[in-house]
């Protein structure tokens, strides 16, 4: 898990940086070749594209980083932490419900994906099989009961 998504932003900051020093500053070069620079759009489109790419950059430089100090042997074996599996159970309304525990930029809760830092990755945090956990949630207070686990240990996917 940790590793896909490190490796997507590395792709990602190499293609920011291709294009941040090699294909903009030529766009640049370009448009400035056209004269007035107060009224030159592409001048100012190439600018401010190189701001926003600059700024982009910056910050997936600062969230690799901070991977690069996580460390997965200090994931827990048996209690829910970031990367495992959940399968709950909704004591409200008796329904049962996946989720897989991600990092921020892989939640997507059509597809049972939550952040660690949602209100529900953050109830489930550090919960065992058989722990019932509350969550408070836009829709109200519910009362989760932890059915199941697999960890990333389990699921190989450090």
């Amino acid at each position: 898990m940790t590793l896909t998504f490190r490796s997507r932003l590395e792709a990602e900051v190499r293609a920011l940086e291709e294009e941040l020093h090699l294909r903009l500053p030529k766009q640049i070069k370009e448009a400035r070749e056209h004269g007035d620079l107060s009224e030159n759009a592409e001048y100012e489109a190439a600018k401010e594209r190189q701001g926003y790419v600059a700024a982009r950059l910056a910050q997936l430089k600062e969230r690799l980083g901070a991977l690069s100090m996580l460390n997965l042997d200090n994931i827990p074996n048996d209690r829910v932490s970031l990367g495992s599996t959940v399968r709950v159970l909704d004591l409200d309304t008796d329904e049962e419900q996946t989720y897989e525990l991600v990092l921020s930029e892989d939640a997507d809760a059509s597809v049972g994906k939550v952040s660690t830092g949602s209100p529900i990755g953050r109830a489930l945090m550090g919960s065992r099989v058989g722990d019932e956990v509350s969550v408070r949630t836009p829709k109200g207070e519910r009362e989760l009961e932890v059915l199941a686990l697999k960890t990333i240990h389990e699921r190989g996917s450090a």
